[in-house]
């Protein structure tokens, strides 16, 4: 892959400029969202890395605010027995979007190049065929119209380290790990050569891999979200000021005893009254 070109200009983030410029990017990809609906355009975002990379979060922070009608996430489980038996492709297909839809694979078909390759659950025929069909797979796609965007979030040694050993740390994080992740950590050098393999085969010009520098996840959710931004050519079509309209008198309307409902128990009050409630 070629080194990417030196930006215009380089912002370096405290919390304080992240969460402001993480404001600023959510409000264009709503933008984009409401351009990919009136356009009918269909976009695939394929999210790939090492674990802990950080592919997660900035799924997250770009969908956080986005309509869950128009954008979706998709993060499949382990094939079923009847799965395995289909081709390959097939159960991604399911997934792909229709016209005005936006569709996000927290992995994808590259499973096949990665996990797969590495721990031995698919065969060296099939490993083969995959990365001979993948390239026109995805050229289909693309002469289909699809937008296809494909992201590798590139993490160090040291530093997947450190976020597993988080992992292990909070109880609320614990679930993250699992048996595949142990065993990235002791293949490193393995995933390493199925990575630069994988794409030697499918860095294709009509759907190029973009790498994300994610040691540091802030930087790489806003590096990740601003080029997304400019892959995708868009207009702001944000409507008109919306004024709401009086609210419709009662006209004798008498609402049912509150004995009569049943109500979570309020545990938790807040300290002033006069706060704002959902």
């Amino acid at each position: 892959m070629s080194t990417p070109a030196e930006p215009e200009e380089q912002i370096h983030l405290t919390r304080k400029a992240y969460d402001k410029e993480l404001a600023r990017l959510q409000i264009e990809l709503v933008k984009m969202q409401e351009w990919v609906r009136a356009r009918g355009l269909k976009v695939v975002i394929i999210f790939e890395g090492r674990d802990a990379a950080g592919k997660g979060g900035a799924i997250k922070r770009i969908t956080e605010s986005l309509n869950p009608r128009v954008c979706r996430v998709v993060a499949l489980p382990t094939p079923t027995e009847r799965e395995k038996t289909q081709w390959y492709f097939q159960r991604y297909t399911a997934h792909l979007p229709a016209a005005g839809e936006m569709v996000l694979f927290d992995r994808s078909w590259y499973n096949r190049a990665g996990v797969e390759r590495v721990m031995g659950f698919c065969s060296e025929d099939e490993y083969r065929e995959f990365l001979r069909s993948v390239p026109e797979f995805e050229r289909m796609l693309v002469r289909s119209g699809i937008i296809l965007i494909k992201y590798w979030f590139s993490v160090s040694d040291k530093e997947q380290e450190k976020r597993f050993q988080a992992r292990i740390d909070d109880p609320t994080k614990r679930w993250k790990l699992s048996p595949m992740d142990m065993q990235s950590r002791a293949r490193w050098v393995e995933y390493s050569k199925a990575k630069d393999e994988m794409f030697a085969h499918t860095d294709i010009k009509q759907a190029p891999w973009y790498v994300v520098n994610a040691d540091n996840k802030m930087c790489a959710r806003l590096n990740c979200i601003r080029h997304l931004l400019s892959l995708i050519p868009y207009e702001d079509l944000t409507p008109e000021p919306i004024v709401l309209p009086p609210r419709q008198p009662d006209h004798g309307y008498v609402r049912p005893p509150i004995t009569d409902q049943t109500f979570v128990p309020q545990v938790y009050m807040p300290q002033d009254e006069k706060e704002d409630q959902d």
